[in-house]
């Protein structure tokens, strides 16, 4: 019997930085845990301080030797940067350096690629990858001859360097047409329950803040949640029963990163966009993060690139139980904050109460007698509302409830024509 055994791929890690203010230092942190993620180990980082990125070659000419020798002595397989990389700087860094050149964009996108689990999850994220690389055929040179296996190369995949664009802009077309028939089945759901008058709450975040344990606690919706970046891509919405037997729809949501990659982003917009036609917004942040602050920071850039705005929102300051400092934690942004464990319960039953709370809000109180011959109507106010009481007298049935606009104007109707 012969073994097979894989092989984990080493790589150094090399950023730039362009001013002592910026995030270098978290960006690399997170890029490393991107590599471990992806199921590289790292051998190194390097951190080159700059005005600007080197236009050919990311770093400059004498940081590239020390990335050679370095590449040597920890005996690595490739270098990830934590850009973006051109066309050019892969071939002219693989040139130079002889070795397999990533970026950040393509070690998320290979994560993606492996995480997906829906057909939908699945396309999306292949058509981001053959976006990204349609772009860099000619310029992955050597690089791209060499990979046959490992981290990059996990999706759509190179057979040869002379891959045809032509093939591959067909691949892409057929992508975005299954993406916009899914794109229109996804429309007519949210349709359906506008009709059904359900509210939605989406649930958004950083990577790995808790979204889906919170889902998870809250639904009992068995979603995957592990303490790793990107531990589940693919939405899922749960029904939740609220006090005063409301309803509302959770919807969890792709976690959000520093440098999203546009392709990323375009590719999987449908599935983004979930918060964009949301009634309220569950932000997530854990709390034990050094980072939060930015965390919060890039979410809200997310969410205002999608066009979301105008939505309440409930910052959830998740991992309360992880917390090592007892320093205040603010989002300025948030209509509501409040402080949970998703992972231990804590707060969950405040949760809630204030989406409860919420939903009253944005609903009229009515304290009306309906006729017994228009008792249908009483229907759609368990359905759509919130009861509180309820009497049978003899004009008719006395009904005290929270009620839609909508479900307001056909009792006030039912009234005004008795």
């Amino acid at each position: 019997m012969i073994e097979m055994e894989d092989v984990q791929e080493r790589f150094l890690l090399v950023g730039v930085s362009e001013h002592d203010e910026d995030d270098t230092k978290d960006s690399m942190e997170e890029l490393k845990e991107l590599v471990k993620t992806a199921g590289g180990a790292v051998a190194g980082s390097v951190i080159q301080n700059r005005e600007h990125m080197h236009p050919a070659t990311y770093v400059g000419k004498g940081k590239t030797e020390e990335i050679r020798e370095l590449l040597a002595q920890t005996d690595a397989d490739g270098i990830v940067c934590d850009d973006e990389l051109s066309p050019a700087q892969i071939r002219n860094l693989s040139d130079l350096l002889e070795t397999k050149v990533m970026d950040r964009t393509l070690v998320i996108l290979d994560i993606f690629a492996m995480r997906a689990s829906t057909s939908e999850g699945k396309i999306q994220a292949e058509l981001a990858q053959l976006r990204y690389r349609a772009t860099r055929l000619t310029g992955m040179g050597k690089a791209m001859s060499r990979l046959g296996g490992g981290i990059g190369t996990r999706g759509p995949g190179e057979k040869k360097l002379e891959t045809d664009r032509r093939l591959i802009g067909g691949r892409i077309s057929q992508l975005k047409q299954e993406l916009e028939e899914m794109r229109r089945h996804r429309e007519v759901t949210r349709v359906q329950r506008t009709k059904n008058k359900v509210p939605v709450a989406a649930i958004v975040g950083y990577t790995n803040a808790g979204k889906s344990t919170l889902l998870n606690a809250l639904t009992e919706a068995e979603v995957l949640e592990e303490d790793m970046l990107f531990a589940t891509l693919d939405p899922t919405t749960r029904l939740l029963l609220l006090p005063g037997k409301q309803q509302i729809l959770l919807t969890d949501t792709v976690g959000f990163i520093r440098k999203l990659p546009h392709h990323l982003v375009e590719a999987f917009k449908s599935t983004l966009e979930e918060a964009k036609y949301a009634d309220y917004i569950l932000h997530v942040v854990d709390a034990s993060s050094k980072t939060a602050d930015q965390q919060m920071h890039i979410v809200y850039e997310t969410l205002w690139n999608l066009g979301v705005e105008n939505k309440k929102i409930v910052t959830l300051f998740n991992k309360q139980d992880k917390r090592t400092d007892d320093g205040p934690i603010r989002d300025f942004k948030a209509d509501y904050t409040m402080d949970i464990s998703a992972k231990y319960g804590n707060g969950l039953e405040k949760v809630k109460e204030l989406l409860a709370e919420l939903l009253r809000d944005d609903r009229i109180l009515i304290e009306r007698t309906i006729p017994y011959q228009e008792a249908g109507i009483l229907q759609l106010v368990r359905k759509q509302g919130e009861l509180l009481e309820e009497s049978y007298e003899p004009e008719g049935i006395f009904v005290r409830a929270y009620v839609p606009e909508d479900v307001y104007g056909k009792i006030d109707q039912t009234n005004a024509e008795k």
